[in-house]
């Protein structure tokens, strides 16, 4: 089993990298969040996981351990593959993706493509233990925070923006300040929309 590569940056998309390491270029599938933390020198480690399947060997690559722990714990779900998990890294971050988890996030779970509402559940009932264990998230803070960005979230869609972005936005707002209030959180999101 692969575990990480270490090498030269050959080339580098948004979905894939070639890492050189010493003369041999492996082809590692990535998330759009490893490609934004990719640094910018030549040299790079990245965390691997190999998918075997009769059709493939599929290398996937990722920044941190974290990262590639929640992907393993997203393709041990029944009707999460590969590449809906890659999906779902690219499309949160996995500190995003762990608190959506313990705080029984349907909705956002499911808002990433390719994942509907009963993959999202059975993600939530298979994860939730392991990553409250785990990742040592206390569930309690974590429901708190959650429902006042949900209400946020839910007084922003009401004034007419995207939930998408209203999302991004009340993200980084509770990274700055996450004992904010709902009040106080739609106020922050409002001068950075």
């Amino acid at each position: 089993m692969i575990t990480q590569v270490r090498g030269r940056l050959v080339e580098k998309n948004p979905t894939e990298v070639v890492v050189d390491c010493n003369g041999v270029g492996y082809l590692l599938h990535i998330s759009l969040n490893t490609f934004s933390s990719l640094p910018a020198d030549e040299n790079v480690v990245l965390y691997t996981h190999l998918s075997i399947r009769e059709d493939a060997h599929t290398l996937f690559g990722f920044i941190n351990k974290t990262e590639r722990e929640i992907f393993k714990l997203l393709i041990s779900v029944s009707g999460v593959g590969p590449s809906i998990a890659r999906t779902m890294l690219s499309s949160m971050t996995s500190e995003e993706i762990q608190n959506a988890i313990a705080s029984e996030n349907v909705p956002l779970i499911q808002s990433v493509k390719g994942i509907g509402v009963k993959t999202a559940q059975r993600v939530i009932v298979d994860l939730k233990d392991k990553i409250l264990k785990t990742f040592n998230i206390d569930e309690v803070s974590v429901r708190t925070s959650n429902t006042n960005r949900d209400e946020a979230l839910s007084a922003l869609e009401v004034l007419g923006f995207q939930r998408k972005q209203s999302d991004k936005i009340i993200a980084a707002v509770l990274k700055e300040n996450p004992d904010a209030s709902v009040e106080k959180i739609i106020k922050l999101a409002l001068k950075n929309l």
